[in-house]
């Protein structure tokens, strides 16, 4: 087995492909680097929930053997990653992060780990992630069939949810990259709080076939990785139409950063008090000098107002109602009381109620809110926004109650940009910007839907300008 130097764990799939490729080191060498580094530090983090190494190995084997005859699949071929433990992978446990499901195996394999494996990317294990991808609502960041996900650079502190576990394996050096789900705010906000790149891709653009159900009108599957190209090349595997899927788009994503539109020609949406006010204090600084040189980067940033709705209301009430068919079995058997949070037994207890007007009242103002943003990306390219407010919240700290209040009077700014994004189905990139007491912070790019290219475009040009994404957590 080659040597794999600790500046391995912190490549780029580019860079890991160029060394596959010049046989500096084989896949199975590097499979069994990161299988054996997934099984030792993941469970410091609970973030591993299921180690696969002895499959990894087997397909890395394979993987040698198509490059030792030339047969050359593109940048994944034997780049190891993780999945959340949502999404299912044939003849092992997918527990969606619940007790009640810790037993359930299904028989096939998500039609994104399919597409994986077809070009030779190299799965190491299954990871953590918040019971039902936090169905019903949680109060604490316990509610998890693997403890609380424990963020890599303080362990003191929440790697968010609830892709917990994928953005802290990112973070962590345990996997180049990894796949997690958003259906409000679970690929922005563990990404944000971790300090690593993540996509969350237009709905619609990646099959969920094999993966979880929430909600069927705001699931969307996407990849956390060390950097925006990194995260287009993936999403250029996993994208696609898929008759599996009803929700799919029926689209395909090819990567081209080479026809990126200039900088200079792109428009940007922002809300100075987003960056000022409404952020918390100890991470405004990182917050403006991360609007400065997104500045630098040659994109016209420009005042915007974000569309006023009841985003939140809005989501709540689709959110509620689509869970509620989706677990209503799981509810009324009374398996519901093994989950491991009171306040989420109870918001799905609650969800069962929820009359069918508010539903379909709810779905007329998300037309309403799709139409408004329509409008709004007539006049700018792109929204920016910090990905949250301030750093990674404590472990003990209650997630319902929200963080410090904002000043009387204070303008709302993109408050509801994570709500708001999701109901109209739009894509955003999560860019590391710095650091406020020692934990990571980052901005938000939102696009229109399918405007990837655009939104790769620009976190690539303001990674070429800062390192924030090459800092790794401490002991690590």
């Amino acid at each position: 087995m080659a040597a794999i130097g600790a500046e391995v764990f912190f490549a780029t799939i580019p860079e890991l492909n160029a060394r596959l490729v010049s046989k500096e080191f084989s896949a199975e060498d590097l499979a069994r680097a990161f299988a054996n580094r997934l099984e030792q530090l993941g469970p410091r983090f609970n973030s591993l929930a299921l180690p696969l190494p002895q499959q990894a190995i087997r397909k890395a084997q394979e993987v040698d053997k198509e490059i030792k005859r030339g047969r050359l699949r593109g940048p994944l071929q034997g780049i190891p990653y993780g999945v959340k433990d949502l999404i299912s992978f044939a003849g092992h446990p997918t527990t969606w992060g619940a007790k009640p499901y810790a037993g359930q195996v299904f028989d096939y394999s998500a039609t994104l780990i399919e597409n994986l494996d077809a070009v030779g990317a190299v799965l190491t294990g299954k990871l953590a992630m918040v019971e039902l991808a936090g169905g019903g609502g949680y109060r604490y960041a316990s509610a998890s069939l693997t403890g609380p996900g424990l963020n890599p650079w303080d362990r003191t502190r929440w790697s968010g949810g609830s892709s917990s576990g994928s953005a802290a394996a990112v973070a962590a050096g345990l996997v180049p990259f990894a796949l997690g789900s958003e259906t409000s705010g679970s690929i922005v906000t563990p990404a944000s709080y971790c300090g690593v790149t993540a996509l969350r891709p237009t709905y619609g653009l990646v099959s969920r076939h094999g993966a979880m159900a929430l909600s069927w009108t705001l699931d969307k599957l996407g990849p956390f990785a060390r950097t925006a190209e990194d995260c287009g090349l993936v999403l250029q595997v996993i994208a696609g139409k898929d008759g599996k899927d009803p929700g799919s788009a029926g689209k395909s994503f090819y990567y081209t950063p080479q026809y990126a539109r200039p900088m200079k020609d792109l428009k940007v949406g922002f809300a100075p008090v987003d960056f000022a006010e409404r952020a918390e204090a100890p991470a405004r600084a990182a917050f403006a000098a991360a609007l400065g040189i997104l500045k630098d980067t040659g994109v016209q940033l420009v005042e915007t107002k974000l569309p006023q709705f009841p985003y939140g209301p809005v989501l709540s009430a689709i959110l509620a109602a689509e869970q509620a068919s989706i677990f209503e079995s799981f509810i009324t058997s009374g398996k519901v009381d093994e989950l491991a949070d009171p306040a989420q037994i109870a918001g799905l207890k609650a969800s069962l109620e929820l009359p069918a007007k508010d539903y379909l009242k709810a779905q007329r103002v998300r037309r309403l809110i799709q139409e408004a943003f329509s409008r709004l990306f007539g006049e700018v390219d792109a929204l920016v926004a910090p990905g949250r407010s301030g750093p990674a919240t404590k472990l003990d700290q209650r997630l319902d109650v929200g963080g410090p209040p904002a000043p009387a009077g204070t303008a709302p700014g993109f408050q509801g940009i994570i709500p708001a994004g999701n109901l109209a189905g739009l894509p955003a990139l999560v860019l590391p910007c710095g650091f406020a007491e020692n934990l990571p912070v980052a901005l938000q790019i939102v696009g229109v839907p399918f405007s990837e290219n655009t939104l790769l475009a620009i976190g690539k040009e303001f990674q070429a300008r800062t390192d924030w994404h090459k800092r790794r957590p401490p002991g690590v």
